[in-house]
């Protein structure tokens, strides 16, 4: 039935006496009829492709899955701490079974706050389950041996832990699945219950491929990918074993399929002669006929554009091939290319059965090494020319981008553009909505025999238009769980030498984020985060940490979103400012300063207070963020106190002394010309030199201004008028976060947004707007180079729950 293949789709995205040892691999614990085994380390991550995806976000309006979502709502209350198994498979009352597998603890399954929920146990027969049921959902479960078991169907979850054995071949393909990955999906594919169509011949598709499929799962907002292998020891009746001792070829088919195509369908071999005998033992067929026509065959296959289908052979003796055919009619010359009639149009029907369907081969023409046959003169002639344009299909450049992520060679390869993966996908479903797959326009999956199983890789992958020059364009946007509560920026990735996104909702959960949208982890805090997120390196090994504050706690947690060492440090009174991080000579002796009200707090990398630094307390509230400033081989670490500016050296004595009170604004402290320099309220530029020298200077700013600066580059901000260094930019009246500047490939930006009509602006050094914005936008930015290409991104936040990445191009 279509429903299972439903469900795995929707699955990609939400998505006793045997001894204890047995029990400690979960592959052992899978029921018998599992039609779909789904392996991940990461439920929320599953759902996030799910929103963000906008392929899988569409099947979501299927009544299937609607009802399977209904019965999962439990999973938002599964907290695994390791991997996690889902199964789907049918009862022979014909309904869905769900199990779920996972190591056991304490915290995994907690309802305390769960409002609409009841649990009781039961016992039949001297087996126990207990019974929980939220809202109308009803989840029958039981723990053994560590290993949590939880099915919608009791009788299943009884006898969970009294399976005698499991099939071998299983096993073998669960211990094959990766471990680093998020997903991984193992599908009894002789299950007739489950046959999703991957093929748009029903034909094809209504045979059996093979006996299990893995698929290792990358899942990103713009590609589904999977790697794997699928294996079938019935050699004789799964036609992937029609292969088996054959050589997978180079595909040609794309060197002269025209780059519009929808699809096409391509199989290879070393040795027609193998793959015939095979293919016809397959078919159960009493007798090989030879036909010494396809002899110097490496390649066929089926091409389709709109309503035309032809198809495609591939001649190591072109030559030879031509004779076999016969001098038969020509129906037309076309740019010196002949097309000629063919008497046996259901030849190839015959002999490639089932691969190949089409009998209406009533033309040809043969260009090189290439055979053509349609019944289509126009589509004969549309090979024709795009083959001497130089304008097939291996020359489009989302196809060749496709193919860095598939095999040359292949045994069986489909591809398809988002008009042919529309139609095949939506062959998949009978009374639900059709799936809009236009954003989609390069898919393929391969299969590529090697000795006893074949290698499997498909992508469905979303291509952006080019970028013209100096566009800015949309990388990427993810729709989170909650409005955000901070502004999200950028960290590096030390496993890449690229970068990841921070943010912050108003549910307190941080999340880190890829560049292709995808969420690594979401972690719960109790607060918000203050300021920005900091970054380590305390083990003095590469591997960076992400440091910050909330109100009563400082963190520390490594790229997989956990704690590390002393972590975190939770504190009694209130923590007022965002957290400093100071690295005084740059070797990784990292000193992490703590804002409370008027006191500060010193701690070193391992979260253990420093008994060197002598400074405790302020007489006023600290209103600034300590920050760390190196002049020559002096450190200094500055802060604003009620009207003081309080300079210190690195133990906490003071450096500077400032005589003259100040009101200073909120605008914070910066270096700039080797000088500590800020503004008062009123607008005033202040400048501090080493000696505790102060100079002011009016720059009429109102009330209402921001500034920031670096070492040689000074930018303020008042209402609507902007200077960066001496040069003056009048923007429109609106509420604009404060200035940031940005030194990205030798190159100065300075970004303001308008919060109010929710748009970026950027400009260089000189003042001059960079070509293309004003952008959409609804938050200050964070602009870096955050890939191995030159041109910068920056993230904003989008919609009120959501995050962009532009590219400048």
């Amino acid at each position: 039935m279509r429903t299972i293949w439903l469900l795995l789709t929707f699955m990609l995205v939400i998505s006793c006496d045997t001894d204890s040892k047995e029990h400690s691999n979960l592959i052992n614990l899978i029921p018998e009829n599992s039609s779909v085994i789904v392996k991940t380390t990461s439920i929320e991550g599953l759902i996030n492709v799910f929103k963000n995806n906008s392929l899988l976000s569409q099947f979501a309006k299927s009544d299937a899955l609607i009802d399977l979502n209904s019965k999962l709502e439990f999973l938002d209350h599964l907290k695994p701490s390791e991997e996690v198994l889902l199964t789907l498979g049918n009862v022979k009352t014909d309904s869905l079974q769900v199990a779920i597998i996972t190591k056991y603890h304490k915290d995994l399954f907690n309802l305390d706050s769960v409002p609409n929920h009841s649990v009781e146990t039961l016992s039949n027969k001297g087996n126990t389950v207990t019974k929980t049921t939220i809202d109308n959902t009803i989840i029958y479960s039981v723990v053994k041996d560590s290993i949590f078991f939880a099915s919608n169907n009791r009788a299943l979850t009884e006898k969970a832990f009294n399976k005698s054995s499991t099939d071998p071949e299983l096993k073998r393909l669960y211990e094959t699945s990766g471990n680093g990955g998020s997903v991984a999906f193992i599908i009894d594919t002789k299950d007739k219950a489950f046959k999703p169509n991957l093929f748009s011949d029903s034909n094809l598709n209504a045979v059996q491929l093979s006996n299990y499929m893995l698929l290792d799962a990358e899942l990103t907002q713009d590609q589904l990918k999977f790697n794997g292998i699928t294996t079938a020891k019935d050699s004789l009746k799964s036609l992937i074993n029609v292969f088996k001792n054959t050589v997978p070829q180079e595909n040609q088919l794309p060197k002269i399929a025209p780059a519009d195509v929808d699809g096409f369908l391509s199989f290879s071999f070393n040795s027609y002669k193998t793959f015939n005998e095979q293919l016809i033992s397959f078919r159960s067929a009493d007798t090989i006929v030879e036909n010494p026509i396809f002899e110097s065959v490496l390649e066929a296959g089926m091409l389709y554009k709109n309503d035309q289908q032809a198809l495609f052979l591939h001649s190591i003796d072109a030559p030879n091939m031509s004779n076999f055919l016969g001098v038969l009619n020509t129906v037309e010359t076309y740019r010196d290319i002949t097309i000629y009639e063919f008497d046996q149009p259901q030849l190839f029907s015959k002999v490639f059965d089932p691969f190949i369907a089409y009998a209406n081969a009533t033309n040809y023409i043969r260009i090189d090494d290439y055979f053509v046959f349609s019944d289509s003169i126009d589509f004969l002639k549309d090979v024709v020319s795009n083959y001497q344009n130089s304008t097939t299909l291996i020359t489009d450049a989302a196809f060749e981008n496709m193919m860095e992520h598939l095999s040359d060679e292949s045994s069986l390869f489909v591809y398809a553009n988002s008009n042919h993966l529309k139609s095949i996908v939506n062959s998949n479903f009978k009374a639900d909505p059709t799936i809009n797959t236009d954003d989609f326009n390069t898919s393929a999956i391969q299969f590529v025999y090697d000795t006893d199983f074949a290698h499997v890789h498909a992508i469905t992958l979303k291509n952006k238009k080019k970028a013209t020059s100096s566009a800015v364009y949309e990388d990427m946007s993810v729709t989170l769980d909650a409005d955000l509560l901070t502004n999200p920026q950028f960290v590096n990735n030390h496993t890449n030498s690229q970068m990841e996104v921070v943010v912050q909702d108003v549910n307190n959960n941080v999340y880190l984020i890829s560049k292709d949208g995808k969420v690594q982890w979401k972690k719960q805090l109790k607060s918000r985060i203050l300021g920005r997120v900091e970054q380590m390196d305390i083990f003095k090994n590469g591997q960076l940490q992400l440091a910050f504050a909330t109100q009563n706690e400082v963190y520390v947690l490594d790229r997989n979103g956990k704690d590390v060492g002393g972590f975190p440090l939770k504190l009694k009174d209130k923590i007022t400012q965002p957290l400093s991080v100071f690295d005084y000579d740059n070797n990784r002796d990292y000193r992490l300063m703590v804002t409370q009200g008027n006191a500060v707090l010193m701690y070193d990398k391992k979260g253990k207070i420093v008994s060197g630094f002598t400074y405790k307390k302020a007489e006023k509230t600290i209103n600034t963020q300590p920050q760390h400033f190196r002049i020559g081989k002096k450190d200094y670490i500055v802060f604003v106190q009620g009207k003081e500016l309080e300079i210190l050296s690195r133990v906490g004595k003071t450096r500077v002394n400032i005589k003259n009170n100040i009101d200073f604004s909120d605008s914070g402290i910066y270096l700039y010309n080797n000088k500590f320099t800020t503004t008062t309220v009123k607008g005033d530029l202040i400048q501090i030199d080493q000696n505790g020298k102060l100079s002011s200077v009016n720059l009429s700013l109102g009330e209402k201004h921001a500034i920031n600066a670096t070492s040689k580059t000074l930018v303020t901000l008042s209402e609507n008028v902007l200077h960066i260094k001496t040069n003056k930019i009048e923007l429109d009246y609106g509420d604009y976060s404060p200035p940031k500047i940005f030194y990205v490939n030798d190159k100065i930006y300075v970004s303001v947004t308008d919060l109010q009509t929710k748009k970026v602006y950027l400009f260089d050094s000189l003042g001059k707007s960079i070509d293309n914005f004003p952008v959409y936008g609804n938050s200050a930015i964070d602009l870096d180079n955050i890939d191995k290409e030159k041109r910068p991104e920056f993230v904003t936040i989008g919609d009120k729950n959501s995050i962009i990445i532009y590219q400048i191009n």
